[in-house]
């Protein structure tokens, strides 16, 4: 009696064997993704007849045949299907041939790739040679009789059990361009015996959807499909077709026993023992694609930023911080405000050569954002550890390029920290390094940015103060390690930029742009017209202590305005369950009456719902029954912990729509996603790591919140006149209502009749708008309305 062991080398992962029938080509990774690109958007437009082959075997199996059919619903997508142009009809082939629907019967791209989804897998033996005899018996089945070009596409994993060389080689006789394209692990060289010459051209892999569909397009553009775009041309590429094929291999020759002649015996002998192996068969060979020129050829992005293509004609850029001013990453925040500015860096042994080189870096971002050709700023560096060095002057450079190199020439010295040496001696010396200047010298505020991570070896306070007192603007950036020292260092805890990682400091450049041109308008939106209502959250989810600081923040921001009935106004709601209003926009005339005001806002201590509180923030605070100002620009700032923003989306969205801007800014951790719907952008939220930090964002939200105030209104937006009036810009100051029936300023009044129609003259804050009845809702300019 003989054994015969069959062995297997490997236990393969299927997901491996999917990469392994396959086919891939050789070029550079920005090289496949314009053949990708160009792959989804070309389309063949000619009079075009094009027969599907689908192989519906068990060779094949379903799961594959549905692959197959997704494939041949993608290159539908190439075609353009119309009954003057590309017609296309589907034979499914097993044991035999079975025709799906002719050309004639589905005569648009979605009637076809739907009834081609409907498709149902037949199963059976491949019989791919019966297959085309069938196509040279019938022709294409509601085709055009050969009065147009015919596409014949099969898809299959070439394993026919029959010859296919004769029958293939009619079809083509014919005249059928033959397309081959391999499903699961296709066995090649049949492919190429089906497919038209050159075979290169003709054999694609169904793997790769986007690729097959540009291969099509880029072999039917020399024959039958117009031109390629402007720009775009075939090209070829060196790539690689792959499949499994299992082989009998000779393990070796192993002792077997063998019977013999003689009755109940047996012998030793050798046997030999065979295994079957899975093996990666290559055929190398060459494809053709049709490339396109992306829109990021020409490198449109500036300073540093990233472009990225979508499709062939579209583009985005990424920017880096501080950029983003238009869509080519110009620079966002360019300092416009007239400064001597003197960067104070650390490069003491505290701050390591890792946190020196963050620091150069950080300048050499900032510079780009920030230094313009016609900037009016006169920039410098220093750097210090035990002692004091001013490697740059203040304007010594007037160009970013060479103010860079000078960065880069810096160097680590990694001495003790002696901040309050530093401090003093840059306040004596720090600025006498511009005599050209001097002139002018005393007419630009001075400003000294400190850049450290490192705590003082030596008191601070008397230093700082000395170097204020001459008149020294100091602004601090470290991290919270340092951020009580850096408060004491600047005397003013809204003069220090906090980060809270490394990479974080980069995010902080605009932030420190703002706290330098702080210093050219230290008064803030003293001189704009603002209607602003604070939505403060007094549920128990924010607590009575935690209160109590949201209340104080309301206090202190009154500073920033000032507060009369032709300046800024504000309102005060808090809310829990249901809102409350503490004074109307109208209440309070004065700051100190303001002041009272606020402190008698009560704690409510039960659920929060914000959206009550916007909704009546809309409906009974920005009207202007209750003091809310035609052509005044609107701010509300939500102050809350996060909770019961569920309801808000949509009454923030409502205040927007009227033009008043939703401010939100959230103390703790709160669900990012439901707060952005309520604030729209990231620009509009600001979001605070815990109460203690407030007060340090007091400034930033205050200054956007300027920043709002100085956009121009148009007084007509929304119709202030009622009645069917008619509202009439008289320029920027003021407006007309012209009335029909009615008089009035708003026209609100029915004329007597025998009267004649009257019209009133505005000007844009006078107290008639005010106290008219029925004018409830006002808008900024249309395009200003969704800034991001």
């Amino acid at each position: 009696r003989q054994f015969l062991v069959l062995t297997s080398d490997c236990l393969f992962d299927p997901t491996v064997l999917l990469v392994l029938g396959m086919q891939e080509i050789h070029a550079d990774q920005e090289m496949i993704g314009k053949i990708s690109a160009a792959g989804q958007v070309m389309r063949c437009s000619a009079s075009l007849d094009v027969l599907f082959l689908l192989d519906g075997s068990y060779s094949i199996g379903k799961g594959s045949f549905e692959r197959s059919k997704q494939f041949a619903g993608k290159l539908c997508d190439a075609l353009d299907i119309r009954p003057d142009r590309v017609r296309v009809g589907m034979v499914q082939f097993s044991s035999t041939p079975h025709l799906e629907f002719p050309l004639d019967l589905y005569l648009t791209k979605q009637e076809v790739k739907d009834r081609i989804k409907r498709t149902v897998f037949r199963g059976g033996s491949t019989e791919t040679g019966r297959a085309l005899k069938y196509v040279l018996r019938k022709g294409f089945p509601g085709g055009r009789n050969s009065s147009v070009p015919e596409v014949l596409i099969i898809i299959s994993d070439g394993k026919s059990q029959g010859s296919t060389a004769m029958p293939a080689m009619q079809v083509k006789e014919r005249h059928i361009t033959v397309f081959a394209v391999g499903i699961k692990f296709p066995r090649w060289e049949e492919l190429h015996v089906l497919a038209s010459e050159p075979t290169d051209q003709h054999v694609f892999f169904a793997g790769d959807a986007d690729d097959a569909a540009n291969g099509l397009y880029s072999t039917l553009t020399g024959s039958v499909c117009s031109a390629t775009a402007p720009g775009c041309r075939v090209e070829s590429h060196p790539c690689e077709r792959r499949t499994l094929e299992t082989v009998k291999e000779l393990a070796g020759n192993y002792v077997c026993w063998k019977g013999s002649k003689q009755p109940n015996a047996v012998r030793a002998s050798l046997c030999p023992f065979y295994r079957w192996k899975r093996v990666v068969i290559k055929h190398p060979s060459r494809c053709f694609r049709t490339s396109c020129p992306e829109p990021c050829d020409s490198q449109p992005c500036q300073n540093g930023g990233t472009c990225v293509p979508e499709g062939l004609n579209k583009y985005h850029c990424l920017c880096p911080v501080g950029y983003g001013g238009d869509i080519h990453c110009a620079p966002k925040l360019s300092l416009e405000c007239g400064v001597d500015l003197l960067f104070l860096m650390d490069s003491s042994a505290g701050v390591t050569l890792e946190g020196f080189l963050r620091y150069k870096a950080f300048l050499k971002r900032f510079l780009q954002a920030a230094m313009g050709q016609d900037s009016p700023m006169n920039v410098g560096v220093a750097q210090y550890d035990n002692s004091v060095r001013i490697p740059i002057g203040v304007g010594q450079h007037k160009d970013a390029f060479s103010f860079m190199k000078s960065i880069d020439a810096l160097n680590f010295s990694g001495g003790g920290t002696l901040t309050g040496r530093a401090l003093r001696y840059v306040a004596q010396h720090g600025f006498r390094s511009t005599p050209v200047f001097a002139d002018v010298q005393d007419d630009l505020p001075r400003v000294v940015v400190l850049l450290t991570d490192s705590k003082s070896q030596d008191p601070v306070s008397e230093a700082a103060k000395y170097a204020r007192d001459r008149g020294l603007f100091l602004i601090g950036v470290g991290s919270s390690f340092v951020r009580a020292e850096l408060a004491e260092v600047t005397g003013d805890p809204k003069q220090t930029v906090v980060y809270s990682d490394p990479q974080d400091l980069f995010n902080r450049i605009p932030e420190l742009q703002r706290r330098i041109c702080s210093v050219d308008s230290p008064e803030g939106c003293q001189a704009q017209s603002l209607d602003l209502a604070f939505a403060v959250d007094a549920s128990a989810g924010v607590g009575l202590e935690n209160f109590l600081r949201l209340r104080d923040f309301v206090k202190s921001s009154r500073l920033h305005f000032s507060i009369n009935r032709d300046v800024t106004q504000v309102a005060l709601v808090v809310y829990g369950s249901r809102p409350h209003t503490l004074f109307a926009l109208d209440t309070h005339t004065s700051s100190s009456a303001l002041l009272q005001a606020i402190d008698q806002a009560p704690f409510l201590g039960d659920s929060a719902s914000a959206g009550s509180a916007l909704l009546h923030i809309y409906g009974d605070v920005m009207t202007v029954q209750k003091g809310a100002r035609p052509g005044v620009n609107k701010v509300v700032v939500v102050l809350t912990n996060g909770g019961g923003m569920e309801d808000a989306a949509a009454p923030a969205q409502q205040l927007r729509d009227n033009g008043i801007l939703v401010f939100v800014v959230v103390i703790g951790d709160a669900q990012r996603d439901t707060l952005l719907r309520v604030a729209e952008s990231p620009n509009y939220l600001v979001h605070v790591s815990s109460y203690e930090d407030l007060q340090y964002y007091q400034d930033l939200i205050m200054e956007r919140i300027c920043e709002e105030a100085k956009i121009p209104v148009n007084l007509c937006k929304p119709n202030p006149c009622m009645n069917q009036g008619v509202c009439i810009l008289l320029g920027p100051g003021g407006y007309r209502c012209e009335c029909y029936g009615w008089e009035g300023p708003h026209c609100e009044s029915r004329v007597p009749r025998g009267d004649s129609p009257r019209s009133a003259v505005l000007p844009p804050h006078s107290h008639v708008q005010r106290s008219s009845a029925g004018l409830r809702h006002f808008s900024r300019v249309p395009q200003h309305t969704k800034r991001h």
